[in-house]
């Protein structure tokens, strides 16, 4: 593959993961939790990465890519490690919040329209993988192919 062709495809990947979240979360009404929407703007830097990229032939462009990527990695491994239970999450979506200065009318009210999205909860699954966890898999595949970009500039 060329370099174009690689960059082409790290464009894609991005816009690709950044169109199912949004499809998911209007369409579908899968509302994302503050991990997810984290996990987004590694997507967001990776896609103007490559733009840029695909207009300025600089090798140093591909190892940042490759650099966000690895971001992207990191935080879909921490949010499925937080999904599956294996370490505790932030504290704003895992039900940790401290609620000794509530009074008890205060928790039973409903005044409230929209509760907080659970990050510790998989909200949607496609062949036993969550979000998260294909953002790992497409993650490993973004490092790979900015590298391999890198390597042809």
């Amino acid at each position: 593959m060329t370099r174009n062709t690689l960059l082409l495809l790290a464009l894609l990947g991005s816009l690709g993961s950044l169109a199912g979240a949004f499809f998911f979360q209007h369409v579908m009404a899968i509302l994302p939790c503050h991990l997810c929407i984290l996990q987004r703007w590694p997507h967001v830097v990776m896609a103007a990465l490559a733009a840029l990229a695909l207009v300025l032939p600089h090798r140093l462009l591909a190892y940042l890519g490759a650099l966000v990527a690895t971001v992207s990695l990191g935080l879909a491994v921490y949010h499925s490690g937080v999904e599956r239970k294996l370490w505790a999450g932030p504290s704003d979506c895992t039900g940790g919040q401290d609620l000794s200065d509530l009074a008890g009318s205060d928790l039973l009210s409903t005044d409230f329209t929209v509760g907080i999205v659970r990050c510790d909860e998989i909200s949607y699954s496609i062949l036993g993988l969550s979000f998260a966890n294909m953002n790992v898999l497409l993650s490993l595949g973004l490092i790979v192919v900015w590298l391999l970009a890198a390597r042809r500039s």
